[in-house]
């Protein structure tokens, strides 16, 4: 079975009920996420051997985000114990015209004050064919970074394929500092995924006559964008998810794939949001599970975007389908009608 390897935080999330505002609850639901767990999760839920590594207290919170994983089937004998504290993010969810708002409390966490010595990076790539991380994941602390630096090394040395999510957060660094470590990182990535401001924020490059907060898409510029990106940095693919936000509760969800030579485009999905964090991630986990698997481009970002656009659906960080369902909806079936 063909191994994955993901490598980031995993956070505590704390949200009120339902739709809920901050200030009106008096209650919080207590699960898990957090980008590259979410694709960890994800991957484990298609079959795939995947394992996921990070640094987390050995106290008891700890001890319940790692059972997080566990219960999917996530391999967690990687993760390095240590530090104080689990990083913690807050979510009130928006609903119609009002946004989703998102409050961290993740600084000195366990994994952002890791050392290099916490991970024998020979012993947890062995056997292992993709290695994917975020962008969130090197923003952490300097001394993350030059860990993803290694990784990536090493990976490259190993033959393994590498992809990265940009996943810009305004609230982790400066777009100066994001492409200064990201642009370190370039040489050893294969897969590039970006949304629609990741290429701006990251690399400088904007797509043309985009209005993200109006909810129109330029899909010539996207060409562009993805185009100079592999002349640029030289990555063999690069994904971007094309999100059109009509409101908080209603999206048209997308996607591009360009591999060098050829754009394709997926299908469009209108989306009726329950819960949009992971939404990316799922598209990652999708989009990784099709390449390991040999899907065509065209299926490939098919089985992408309906991974991710079912997400959408599902309430916590991460998305809990099969590949049955998955491809049952990249296949055409989108009725919603009840299956007994």
């Amino acid at each position: 079975m063909k191994k994955v390897v993901t490598f980031g935080e995993l956070m505590l999330r704390l949200a009120p009920n339902g739709y809920l505002r901050f200030v009106q609850a008096d209650s919080f639901e207590a699960t898990y996420g957090g980008g590259e767990a979410n694709v960890a999760v994800s991957l484990s839920n298609f079959g795939v051997d995947v394992k996921f590594i990070t640094k987390l207290p050995a106290h008891e919170i700890g001890q319940a985000a790692v059972n997080s994983l566990r219960k999917y089937g996530v391999d967690t004998s990687g993760i390095a114990r240590g530090g104080a504290r689990v990083g913690i993010y807050y979510l009130e969810k928006g609903a119609s015209q009002r946004p989703s708002k998102v409050i961290y409390d993740r600084a000195f966490s366990a994994i952002s004050l890791a050392e290099p010595k916490d991970f024998n990076w020979d012993e947890i790539f062995e056997d292992v064919e993709w290695f994917h991380f975020t962008g969130i994941t090197p923003a952490l602390s300097s001394g993350v970074a030059d860990i993803c630096l290694e990784a990536c090394k090493k990976a490259k040395e190993k033959g393994i394929r590498v992809s990265l999510d940009l996943n810009y957060r305004k609230n982790l660094w400066s777009p100066e500092k994001a492409q200064e470590v990201i642009t370190k990182l370039t040489p050893y990535i294969d897969v590039c995924i970006a949304n629609e401001e990741d290429a701006e924020k990251v690399f400088g490059i904007k797509a043309d006559n985009t209005d993200i907060t109006g909810g129109k898409i330029n899909y010539e510029g996207y060409k562009q964008v993805a185009e100079k990106l592999v002349q640029k940095y030289g990555f063999k693919m690069v994904a971007t998810t094309l999100r059109e936000s009509i409101s908080a509760s209603d999206n048209n969800w997308s996607a591009m794939l360009y591999d060098g030579k050829e754009f394709y485009f997926s299908k469009k999905y209108s989306v009726h949001i329950v819960d949009r964090v992971g939404g990316g991630d799922s598209f990652g986990a999708g989009l990784i599970y099709s390449q390991l698997n040999n899907f065509t481009p065209q299926e490939s970002i098919e089985f992408a975007v309906a991974a991710s656009c079912l997400k959408h659906t599902i309430e916590g960080d991460f998305n809990l389908m099969s590949v049955a369902e998955v491809k049952a909806l990249a296949s055409g079936d989108a009725s919603g009608r009840v299956q007994r």
